[in-house]
């Protein structure tokens, strides 16, 4: 089997290669969008000012135009794409590499001065061991891993994170496209703003509502097409239309209320049905992914689903900022048909958002986990017992020390020994053992792979 690094050599040079060769055709296309462009315009002067042909012949440089303007969008998009790949590898040589410190998140926000250990054994912080095993794209996937790093699971939990991970380990294609999905923002899923939303108070919503939204504008269009027709005169046109507006009126607080809290999320809510589409797509046979998946399913309808119906909803709510387009969507009570959707949809599955959340943010402890032992494939998972408190290490390192620098030692803790003095000169290494114990056990009750030859 190749190693991590010729992997990630490997997949990272082929992208570099793609993405430079989607440069040179993106520049291409750009000079033929220009030659296009300038071509058009000699076509529509020679047709419309010289009359020399047919002005049916516009069309052929227009079309051209459209179809290259087609082709750059998707050859911008397909190399931001590949640039975001070859990251994804260059961070993970620099794991490999032990240059990471500096690279990724850090996880400052989740330092606590009061907690017992945290500050000690270099958690969080620059070059520290959250900002090792973090590759979480949401907050929730951050929030997730550092709840595991500040305290111990209990055994059975361990023992079911070990499975997970273990058959997450060789799945690197999954993590790839997991970290190429929507744009590079880091930690771009704002937890706390989906949640802020799915729990706000209820808009407008209602069976009656519903149907007075659809039936004033279906009687305005129909008593205005009467009258065009000289069917009827425009008593019934004037009488829908003051009825219309006195019902956008009196809805309007709330609409605007709902169309302007929609907005804010549209963003996050894509990058969420992605990554659960995602995982919806692969199959698992550890117990707590089986599990996780279950438990998003909302009467048997898989979550990305929902949450890219409720995308159509925020989508075709944007139609009416187009200016052309709001005078008509205004007939058509536009946004207030399409707030009263959203806000159906919310009285439907805003309950199930924290737990989508919180699955989509232990799935992505679970990667991380799982990313960091695939990269350290000589690092075990420990052995957890029940009984009295003890620990036995042979081999134990320092994960956050390079692997050539790193002095290994034994440690035997419990029964009949239950403290050992550890003493030695300055810069003998004595701090850098008992962190080295405290942190292999934050990473055993985490239930993650340890650096040591066995723990138990």
């Amino acid at each position: 089997m190749p190693s991590p690094h010729e992997v990630y050599r490997e997949r990272l040079g082929r992208h570099q290669e793609e993405a430079r060769l989607l440069g040179e055709r993106e520049r291409r296309l750009s000079v033929s969008r220009l030659v296009i462009f300038v071509l058009g315009v000699a076509v529509a002067f020679l047709a419309l000012d010289r009359a020399l042909f047919s002005r049916w012949f516009i069309a052929v440089p227009v079309l051209l135009f459209v179809a290259l303007v087609l082709g750059h969008d998707r050859a911008i998009r397909a190399r931001r794409r590949l640039e975001r790949a070859v990251a994804f590898y260059g961070d993970g040589l620099a794991r490999l590499e032990h240059s990471w410190a500096g690279r990724g998140r850090d996880g400052e926000r989740f330092a606590d001065p009061l907690h017992p250990y945290a500050g000690d054994l270099d958690l969080f912080g620059p070059g520290s061991l959250f900002e090792l095993l973090c590759t979480a794209r949401t907050q929730a996937g951050e929030e997730t891993l550092a709840g595991w790093l500040l305290a111990p699971a209990a055994a059975a939990d361990i023992h079911a994170r070990h499975a997970a991970v273990d058959e997450l380990r060789p799945r690197l294609d999954l993590r790839e496209e997991v970290a190429l999905l929507g744009e590079d923002i880091r930690g771009a899923l704002d937890s706390a703003l989906l949640l802020r939303w799915a729990e706000a108070p209820p808009g407008p919503r209602g069976a009656l509502l519903r149907a007075g939204a659809i039936a004033l504008p279906a009687a305005t269009l129909l008593s205005f097409a009467s009258w065009a027709t000289l069917l009827t005169n425009g008593l019934p046109f004037l009488v829908a239309v003051a009825a219309q507006l006195t019902f956008a009126a009196r809805l309007r607080p709330r609409v605007l209320r709902t169309v302007g809290a929609a907005q804010h999320p549209a963003q996050d809510l894509a990058l969420l049905a992605a990554m659960l589409a995602r995982f919806e797509r692969e199959s698992f046979s550890a117990p707590r992914l089986v599990e996780l998946r279950a438990a998003l399913e909302i009467a048997g309808e898989p979550p990305s689903a929902r949450i890219a119906r409720l995308q159509r909803l925020i989508d075709l709510l944007d139609a009416y900022r187009n200016q052309f387009f709001s005078p008509i969507g205004a007939i058509l009570l536009w946004r207030t048909n399409f707030a009263l959707a959203i806000e159906r949809w919310r009285a439907a599955s805003a309950a199930a958002v924290p737990r989508w959340l919180a699955a989509i943010g232990e799935r992505e402890a679970l990667s991380a986990l799982a990313s960091h032992a695939y990269e350290a494939p000589a690092d075990p998972f420990p052995e957890i017992v029940g009984g009295a408190p003890f620990l036995d290490g042979e081999g134990l390192g320092h994960p956050l020390i390079p692997g050539d620098r790193c002095v290994r030692n034994d440690v035997r803790l419990g029964e009949p020994v239950r403290v050992l003095v550890v003493s030695g000169s300055n810069m003998s290494g004595k701090s850098t053992l008992l962190r080295t114990v405290g942190v292999n056990t934050v990473l055993a009750l985490a239930g993650a792979p340890v650096r040591a030859r066995r723990l138990r």
